[in-house]
C-alpha cells in the first residue's frame, strides 16, 4: 500500500503547488477541474493504480483546497482532500493512513513542485507544467520500477 501510495500520491497530488499567499492570480494557472489522460500519460514504473482521477483546485482563504476523486482499477472509490496555506510548509492529505505531506513551492507562472513526505521522509519531488493555454498540466514524478530501478512517471491531465 505504502509504494502504490508513494507512486499514485505523486502523481495525484502533484499539481499542489506554490510557495506563499495566493490571490485569483496565482491559481488561475491551477484552478479547475482535471482528468487524469491514462492514455496519453506514461507510468515507467508500472500499471497506474487508477482507470479514472478527476480533481477540483480552488482558492480557499488564502490557500487552496483540492478535492481528489478517483476510480481504482478494479473498481474501488478513493476520496482525498488538502486544504492549506501556500507557505513552504508541510501540510497533511485528508483520507490515507500514513501521515503523507507536502511543500510547494513556485518556479514560473506556470511551473510548479511540490515535495512529498511520508511519516517526515521526503520520498519525492515532483514537477508540475500548466500549458500555455492552461488546458494541459505535465506531472512528472520520480518512482521505483518492479525490478528497483529508478524511473519517471508522467500524468497527462486536461481540464474541462
Amino acid at each position: 500500500m505504502l509504494r502504490q501510495i508513494g507512486c499514485s500520491f505523486s502523481l495525484f497530488l502533484s499539481l499542489l503547488l506554490l510557495a506563499g499567499r495566493v490571490s485569483a492570480e496565482d491559481v488561475t494557472p491551477l484552478a479547475g477541474t482535471w482528468h487524469l489522460n491514462v492514455a496519453q500519460s506514461n507510468f515507467a514504473s508500472g500499471p497506474p493504480a487508477y482507470s479514472r482521477v478527476i480533481f477540483r483546485i480552488e482558492p480557499h482563504d488564502d490557500g487552496l483546497k483540492v478535492v481528489y476523486d478517483m476510480i481504482g482499477t478494479r473498481g474501488g472509490v478513493t476520496h482525498w482532500e488538502w486544504t492549506g496555506k501556500l507557505d513552504g510548509k508541510d501540510y497533511a492529505l485528508q483520507g490515507v493512513e500514513e501521515v503523507v505531506t507536502n511543500a510547494y513551492s513556485r518556479i514560473d507562472e506556470r511551473t510548479f513542485t511540490i515535495v512529498t513526505k511520508v511519516d517526515g521522509r521526503p520520498t519525492g519531488t515532483t514537477r508540475i507544467v500548466v500549458s500555455a493555454d492552461r488546458k494541459t498540466m505535465t506531472v512528472t514524478s520520480p518512482a521505483t520500477n518492479p525490478r528497483g530501478q529508478r524511473v519517471v512517471n508522467t500524468a497527462i491531465y486536461e481540464k474541462r
